[in-house]
């Protein structure tokens, strides 16, 4: 068997931002195997905030060749490589190889129901709340928002209280992105609950959260960059109520599968997000939002285009992937 890998751009439809910076495309890494007659495909989005880049991610993946070659399969895959972004595209391009090669789909594989349309969260980007606000307006009609915020400049109280007023038939979940900090953890929090949000992201940083277990959390707080895989649990408890499930953290859909059972035994409700990417890499998501309380996989939506045979989206309902995209 044969591994190959490549760097994608696919441009967005405008800035995409978050308290750490803005991007106007996507850059994805697509690993593909191939054993002569059948081919498995999985794509990853590289994420600096965890040290990684495009070409350190194709590095790790060429240096996995000669294992694949020798028939290095997806469970040796998990020791062989460390959790993050390379081993979340080889390890779902093993699960869509096997889905190709036994022609049954993922789901099955995994012992899963087939999955179902889910309604996803839509994102409305972090900028001034004017502007905010009327992202907010565009996008009114869809059941639930996704609000970024954590800005340096303490204006978060004025922008979710005017996403509120623009949106207001909307679930509002919040994400902070690490951006708040002790001073205004609790101010922020106190808007965010009179908006009515349901839930808020990492409104800490990682490792300098332990201000959640003090506070009085009066909304569910999710642990995002706080949480990778089933090793990262243990730190979560007193500060966290739910954890968001992200491949490209996890190292792909089989620890992430495993992650979500452990974290929904410990009590922690589930939410399944994504990157900024193609359809190719939300795709296997979809198997792990049949369980979460909270989606959030519209990636493929911010991009000005997506690749051939794309996941269908009606409005913020977004269907299974069909088997010539993946699994």
């Amino acid at each position: 068997m044969n591994l190959s890998v490549r760097i994608e751009r696919w441009p967005l439809f405008g800035a995409f931002s978050i308290s750490r910076g803005s991007k106007t495309e996507a850059v994805v890494v697509v690993a593909e195997l191939a054993d002569g007659g059948h081919r498995g495909r999985g794509e990853c989005v590289p994420y600096a905030r965890y040290g990684e880049t495009p070409e350190g991610v194709v590095a790790a993946l060429a240096a996995m060749g000669g294992a694949v070659r020798e028939g290095l399969d997806r469970a040796g895959l998990q020791n062989a490589m460390r959790a993050g972004a390379a081993r979340n595209a080889l390890d779902c391009a093993y699960w869509d190889l096997a889905a190709k090669q036994t022609g049954r789909r993922a789901h099955e594989l995994a012992g899963l129901a087939a999955p179902l349309p889910r309604v996803t969260a839509y994102t409305v980007s972090l900028a001034a709340p004017g502007a905010m606000a009327a992202a907010a307006e565009r996008a009114a009609s869809r059941p639930l928002l996704k609000v970024k915020l954590g800005a340096a400049d303490g204006d978060d109280r004025k922008r979710i209280a005017a996403v509120r007023g623009a949106a207001p038939q909307a679930e509002l979940i919040v994400d902070a992105n690490e951006g708040w900090t002790d001073d205004n953890l609790a101010q922020n929090l106190a808007a965010c609950a009179d908006a009515g949000v349901t839930l808020i992201e990492q409104p800490l940083p990682e490792q300098r959260d332990a201000a959640l277990a003090r506070i009085k959390r009066p909304i569910p707080v999710c642990a995002d960059e706080s949480v990778h895989d089933r090793a990262s649990l243990d730190a979560l408890f007193g500060k966290y109520d739910a954890i968001n499930v992200k491949l490209d953290k996890a190292g792909g859909l089989t620890e992430a599968l495993a992650l979500a059972a452990e974290g929904e035994r410990r009590g922690f409700a589930l939410m399944v997000g994504c990157m900024v990417a193609t359809s190719l890499a939300t795709a296997p998501a979809l198997l792990l939002a049949q369980r979460a309380r909270i989606v959030d996989l519209d990636g493929p939506l911010l991009l000005a285009k997506d690749r051939e045979h794309g996941l269908r989206y009606d409005g913020s309902l977004v269907h299974p992937a069909e088997p010539a995209l993946w699994g």
